[in-house]
């Protein structure tokens, strides 16, 4: 198969973005062949935020069904795939919306979310964040995970610190992941992970997905496509071929002030970082170049099998384990 034969026959998997929902970035996905990706709805809000962003997104969603449709099992990715379309997975960036009730977790599942992060970079009730004194999973965290494997929701360790992320993979009876990170091996930043954490995660039946986030690339602004696959090389040579996939971190349509409520705790306190200008790698700007990314792996030698996997099989396996297929 070319480049782009292959592309539109895989199943293509983002397992992260949390850019400006609107019918322009539908188009997108549609014209970049995605298949499913793991959408962001709730970071600092609360459960009633939550639930209106679920609303507004759910809305959105049926008034663009021509082109996107909502997922809440992996048989709704194959099937957004036979359709042409790209499969809505409704993911939290922090465990913050549960508040302090178990009962939310599963009423959040039957609302269609499918993946949530345990903490976003600072200290929730779960657990803490990569930009802090890290102290570990807390007692209602570890009944906050019990609750998720039952009900089949996903935890998520990107923004996470060490110890509470360490906490969660061994108290997990389910694979976890790293939906969107990169290896501190190619740069040394707070929100990357070292190659014993990537080890161990994947040791323990979990899973990968490599973002492109410039901040976060040794390249920062100046990355290509090439970096962005470099490091998806270099963290699939430590988790193997079957615990990887792509997590992007897409943030287009976004501005400013986005980034100003992402990177003070809580949205509004103190500052936790500062990310600078924030371009993506030259050749996948946008989600509408996706396919470039498939033309890219095979160009450096891998064979299709393995760029198949990479794209998408692997999340689709790993979340039908999770949600209990």
């Amino acid at each position: 198969m070319s480049p782009a034969e292959l592309h539109a026959d895989s199943i293509v998997i983002d397992g992260l973005i949390i850019a400006k929902w609107n019918r322009e970035l539908f188009e997108d996905m549609r014209k970049g062949g995605l298949t499913a990706a793991n959408c962001t709805v709730s970071v600092w809000e609360g459960f009633q935020a939550t639930i209106n962003n679920i609303v507004a997104s759910q809305t959105l969603i049926r008034e663009n069904s021509d082109l996107v449709i909502p997922v809440k099992t992996t048989a709704d990715i194959r099937r957004a795939k036979a359709l042409g379309k790209t499969g809505i997975i409704f993911g939290f960036q922090n465990a913050h919306a549960f508040e302090d009730q178990l009962g939310y977790i599963e009423i959040f599942k039957q609302l269609g979310v499918g993946v949530v992060q345990m903490c976003y970079n600072t200290q929730n009730l779960v657990g803490t964040g990569c930009y802090e004194r890290d102290g570990g999973l807390s007692g209602f965290g570890r009944e906050v995970v019990a609750e998720m494997n039952r009900v089949g929701i996903m935890c998520d360790l990107s923004h996470v610190g060490s110890k509470t992320s360490e906490e969660v993979i061994l108290e997990s009876k389910k694979p976890v992941c790293y939906s969107h990170c990169l290896p501190s091996g190619l740069k040394e930043h707070p929100r990357n992970k070292s190659d014993a954490e990537l080890k161990f995660i994947a040791d323990h039946g979990g899973f990968v997905g490599v973002t492109m986030f410039a901040p976060f690339l040794a390249k920062g602004i100046d990355s290509t496509i090439d970096d962005y696959a470099e490091a998806i090389e270099y963290t699939m040579n430590i988790v193997g071929e079957d615990a990887i996939g792509i997590g992007t971190d897409f943030t287009q349509g976004h501005g400013q002030d986005f980034f100003e409520m992402l990177t003070h705790d809580k949205g509004y306190a103190r500052r936790l970082t500062s990310f600078g200008k924030i371009i993506n790698p030259l050749g996948i700007r946008t989600v509408g170049e996706f396919p470039n990314l498939t033309e890219t792996l095979l160009k450096r030698g891998h064979p299709e099998r393995v760029v198949r996997k990479i794209m998408g099989e692997n999340w689709v396996n790993v979340l039908k384990d999770v949600w209990g297929e």
